[in-house]
């Protein structure tokens, strides 16, 4: 059997051609570290029993599986965990370094569905009024927030803004989404007019040089990362005195239940979403479905 030393060689061989493989593809940044994340934790118990990649089976899978489970991990962590194996042995696999997927037959954890978490109508309104807009910091969070609501927004999408994605002629916004897939989302106005303060006003005070296409810029003249926009967003959180652990995503769920309560399309949703499968979209059914016992429970005579 090889040592530990040996295996852990060919792991990082291993993990660092299939990072390769994953930036070919045009995987995101997040996704990659992840995944180096995830996987540097199965090398590692690997390299102790003296496994190279090639050697482990599915029941050394197992015990890997059985090991995660033992740590008390939440279901999703242990499911993102076990996808990245699968994912590194499929790479495997096309490039025939293993005659098979020793993974594919390895089950997930059943993952608890959690209702995302959520603003109402006057949360939202509260949080976005009460950002001044007097100084260029302000007006860049008060256009960058207003965005990422009226939009439905990932995080990655807001701070991945190049300048000239928002077209004020066709009120609409270019993203560029996961895997790099394109969508078009139409922009509001209160949006609208953020933006248009913002880079008139605001943005020609930070940018530092002109080659610089981020549409968000920090005070230093760089791109936004997605640290920043959660601490900016804290900040105008706690001003608006909503308590609670409130992430960025949470005004892309607020944007998505919004529409659904107002009788949008779960189509429409998921285009404007940009995801690649109805049936993420439909978890936002299950937050319409508590709106509507809400909805009952206030207004009929009887229920």
């Amino acid at each position: 059997m090889a040592t530990k030393s040996t295996s852990m060689d060919g792991w990082e061989k291993t993990l660092a051609d299939f990072d390769r493989d994953l930036e070919a593809r045009k995987a995101a940044e997040g996704t990659r570290r992840a995944y180096a994340t995830d996987l540097a934790e199965l090398a590692e118990w690997a390299a102790e029993s003296g496994l190279g990649p090639a050697q482990v089976r599915y029941p050394d899978l197992r015990r890997f599986a059985a090991r995660l489970s033992e740590r008390r991990l939440a279901k999703s962590s242990v499911a993102r965990k076990l996808a990245a194996v699968r994912s590194l042995y499929d790479f495997l696999l096309r490039a025939r370094r293993v005659p098979q997927n020793p993974a594919d037959l390895l089950a997930s954890p059943k993952r608890d569905q959690m209702l995302p978490r959520t603003l109402n109508r006057d949360e939202v309104a509260r949080l976005l009024d009460r950002i001044p807009a007097r100084t260029p910091l302000e007006m860049r969070d008060r256009a960058m927030l207003e965005l990422a609501y009226s939009c439905g927004l990932r995080c990655a999408e807001i701070v991945g803004l190049e300048l000239g994605a928002v077209d004020f002629d066709s009120e609409r916004v270019r993203v560029r989404g996961k895997g790099g897939a394109e969508r078009l989302v139409p922009v509001g106005e209160p949006a609208q007019l953020a933006l248009g303060r913002y880079l008139e006003r605001a943005r020609p005070l930070l940018v530092h040089d002109s080659a610089e296409r981020a549409l968000f810029l920090s005070r230093n003249g760089r791109r936004l990362s997605g640290s920043d926009l959660r601490r900016r967003l804290g900040r105008w959180l706690r001003n608006a005195a909503i308590s609670g652990r409130v992430s960025p995503h949470a005004l892309r769920h607020s944007f998505a239940t919004h529409l659904l309560e107002g009788g949008a399309d779960l189509r429409a949703i998921q285009e404007l979403l940009g995801h690649a499968s109805i049936s993420t979209t439909q978890i936002y059914t299950r937050v319409e479905a508590g709106w509507l016992r809400h909805q009952y429970a206030r207004s009929h005579p009887r229920a």
